[in-house]
């Protein structure tokens, strides 16, 4: 979530309880791209998703779906979900309008070959803005082209489903009875279900159980986890560019396992 961005719970004339997200400084199109993303995942029912009520340049207006504590089968019900989501195939990577990882826009341009949408629409365009900005120097931007040349070799062909994109910790949220449900929708788009589940180690980790229930429901080849540090390589960057240079260390410490 944007430090800028406030957040208000409030009633609708129906009473309905909602979530009403502003901010006077929003990117264009910041809160159109999440309510086309939430819709997306919304419209599939693999997991819960809150309803779209309102969006406009400033703000977004949903469903408030409560906050309560994780039920007892909470992590058996995100894997399951995120499965039946990743079911979702397109056919081609990216997605039919720009969305956003954090501030950073994400150009969603639909190609049909990943390894090329990965390093052209993830990993460069925020390797060209860290550079121009100081925040990695010469070697580091080798470093990440030197990967994009490789990444034929070090992932797998994979077709693209539907991803929520920005899949840390903070966007799995606990319902008011229990259950997982996803926010922050502006990052959706179809790329590699790997990429989905490196990210959901980034931040704090799923316990082993999800995984497990995970590999029952979907196809999940046992090296993906060698895998992992790669597909972060474009969320450290966005990091970097968000944040500042606190988050080059462990950007470093990626690229020198794969570059």
């Amino acid at each position: 979530m944007n430090p800028g961005t406030i957040i208000r719970r409030t009633r609708l004339a129906d009473g309905r309880r909602v979530i009403v997200k502003s901010r006077p400084d929003a990117p264009p199109d910041f809160f159109i791209a999440e309510a086309r993303g939430l819709t997306a995942l919304r419209g599939i029912r693999a997991l819960r998703v809150p309803e779209v009520l309102e969006a406009g340049m400033q703000r977004i207006v949903l469903e408030d779906l409560g906050e309560g504590v994780r039920a007892t089968d909470y992590w058996r019900q995100a894997a399951t979900g995120l499965a039946r989501q990743h079911a979702i195939r397109g056919t081609s990577f990216g997605f039919d309008h720009r969305g956003f990882c954090g501030d950073s826009p994400q150009d969603n341009t639909l190609d049909i070959d990943g390894w090329r949408f990965f390093a052209e629409r993830r990993l460069q365009p925020q390797a060209r803005l860290a550079r121009n900005r100081g925040l990695i120097d010469a070697r580091d931007a080798a470093a990440i082209e030197r990967v994009c040349a490789r990444l034929r070799d070090r992932i797998p062909d994979m077709p693209p489903v539907l991803l929520h994109g920005d899949l840390w910790s903070g966007n799995l949220h606990v319902c008011a009875d229990g259950s997982p449900a996803l926010l922050d929708g502006g990052a959706v788009h179809y790329g590699w279900a790997e990429a989905e589940l490196a990210m959901l180690g980034l931040f704090g980790t799923p316990p082993p159980e999800f995984f497990a229930t995970y590999a029952m429901h979907a196809r999940l080849r046992e090296d993906w986890r060698e895998r992992v540090s790669l597909y972060n390589l474009y969320h450290l960057l966005n990091h970097v560019n968000l944040f500042g240079a606190a988050y080059r260390g462990s950007l470093q410490a990626s690229l020198a396992a794969f570059a």
